[in-house]
């Protein structure tokens, strides 16, 4: 098995070959934490969101058909859980701790920092994903067109 053929590794993993799942999920965990952050805002549960993606592809994988689109098939898992997380949140039963910004920041970093999340916050989905992936998880463009299932002249557009 060529351990970059994505393909091969899913193949594997829905085989139930777990080594294979483990690579997978070290390839697109930080891309998942970047993209679940896009949409949340928040740090810790993009973190946790990430985690509930990854134990849902694990149990849902057999499902998956095709086998070259798995980047788009997580970042898929990973949107429905983010949104699943904000309509909790807005209920008030997201977890007591969310803070957007770290108190140990600077005050300065703290207002970049809030600035910067304002700004990505008024952009479209879209294209708050396509930048958080580029500058906050330094994919590059090829890798991000893989995950968001768009050309590479879309991302680099």
């Amino acid at each position: 098995m060529n351990p970059d053929s994505e393909r091969e590794l899913v193949e594997a993993a829905q085989s139930g070959h777990l080594e294979s799942f483990g690579i997978l999920y070290e390839r697109y965990h930080s891309s998942m934490v970047a993209l679940a952050y896009s949409m949340l805002a928040d740090k810790e549960m993009a973190e946790d969101a990430a985690q509930e993606v990854f134990a849902a592809a694990c149990r849902d994988i057999a499902s998956l058909k095709s086998k070259e689109k798995f980047a788009a098939w997580l970042a898929g898992i990973c949107r429905n859980i983010s949104r699943q997380m904000l309509r909790s949140k807005s209920k008030g039963t997201a977890p007591a701790g969310e803070k957007m910004v770290a108190s140990s920041l600077k005050d300065e970093d703290c207002r970049l920092r809030t600035a910067i999340n304002q700004a990505l916050g008024q952009l479209p989905p879209a294209e708050r994903e396509l930048i958080v992936l580029r500058y906050y998880d330094n994919l590059p463009y090829e890798r991000i067109a893989s995950i968001l299932d768009i050309s590479v002249q879309a991302v680099n557009g």
